[in-house]
């Protein structure tokens, strides 16, 4: 891999990362683009204890393009965007319009591809680890950041997702705090502890294994499976074997296998509902430990992968319960779920 910093004309940082070690990034971003200015700031809820980010300035970012004026394809043609170059193979950049900028944090684009009629599942294995040595090379380097508490790799897929950009992407966010969901989790990484003095991660992934009827790939090195209580539809965690609080952390074993493995089951997503089926809309996004926390070492990175799609044509929206008291009511049961993503394996 060789990675190349430059710069956009605004200032914000864009990085290409290449498979081949002789690749030239030299191209000039000649647009007029004035500094970016945001407005954002988080703001703490008393009652729930967390953190919401306010940003206004969202509300002009770029939606819905037609796809001859996508901003994340290459320029090409004397139509320049947000990537100077006339191809690449991963590109991140420092997000116009972000949720968290400065003190509060960043935000960053990922582009899986160039090819803008692509998807991450469209990518060969030797691409799809790219992407992977790009999000590892991200996380180290947002976690040097002063203010800095917790990286999260993500991509949304999908109009139904609420997807503003058509071409492959994902984002980055460094968040200066630790998210909701996750100290959530440390919480009760923490009482089982206590409880049994065992870590809840290696418990739930040898319960999964022991059990089976959840389990949707047990490869060497990673395990997916539908989650026992699981929230959405259809909703996969990737988990690798050995235990590890980041993506940084990964040993080499790991790393290898996880394009494989990670393109079989975006794969199955998409043959869930059936051939003839739009894309299956969907979340995919890697949960790493926060960096100061003292629990940290006992955290476990995995990625959750779900769809909001509960059958064909039909969408799982969350309503009273779900949106008001945040219980979720499941349509799917997730052995019917596991069953279904092992009935799809690809040819």
């Amino acid at each position: 891999m060789k990675k190349t910093s430059t710069r956009l004309a605004d200032g914000r940082e864009l990085l290409y990362y290449d498979l081949r070690d002789g690749t030239v990034r030299d191209a000039v971003d000649p647009r007029p683009l004035d500094a970016v200015a945001t407005t954002a700031e988080v703001r703490r809820d008393p009652l729930l204890g967390d953190s919401v980010a306010i940003a206004s300035h969202r509300q002009g970012r770029t939606y819905h393009p037609p796809a001859d004026e996508c901003p994340l394809c290459p320029s090409t043609g004397g139509r320049h965007t947000e990537i100077p170059a006339a191809d690449y193979d991963v590109a991140v950049f420092e997000n116009r319009f972000p949720s968290l900028a400065g003190d509060l944090g960043r935000c960053e684009v990922v582009c899986f591809t160039s090819d803008h009629q692509a998807s991450f599942a469209d990518l060969s294995e030797e691409q799809a680890a790219l992407v992977l040595a790009a999000w590892t090379d991200r996380t180290t380097e947002l976690s040097a950041r002063s203010g800095v508490e917790q990286v999260f790799c993500f991509e949304n897929r999908g109009a139904e997702i609420g997807v503003t950009l058509g071409h492959p992407h994902g984002q980055i966010y460094a968040y200066p705090f630790t998210t909701p969901r996750t100290e959530r989790m440390l919480d009760s990484l923490a009482a089982h502890h206590t409880a049994t003095g065992r870590n809840l991660f290696d418990d739930v992934l040898a319960r999964e294994r022991a059990e089976g009827e959840r389990i949707v790939l047990d490869a060497a090195h990673w395990t997916a499976f539908v989650p026992y209580a699981a929230h959405w539809p259809y909703e996969v965690h990737l988990y690798p074997r050995r235990r590890v609080p980041d993506l940084r952390a990964l040993d080499e074993a790991a790393r290898e296998e996880f394009p494989r493995v990670y393109l079989e089951l975006l794969r199955r997503f998409d043959r869930i509902f059936g051939e003839g089926e739009p894309p299956t809309p969907y979340i995919a996004g890697w949960h790493q430990a926060p960096l100061s926390d003292p629990r940290r070492e006992g955290f476990a990175l995995h990625l959750e992968l779900f769809t909001v799609r509960r059958t064909s044509g039909k969408l799982k929206f969350l309503a009273g319960s779900e949106s008001g008291m945040s219980v979720f009511i499941n349509d799917v049961p997730p052995e019917a779920a596991a069953r279904r993503l092992r009935e799809v394996a690809s040819a």
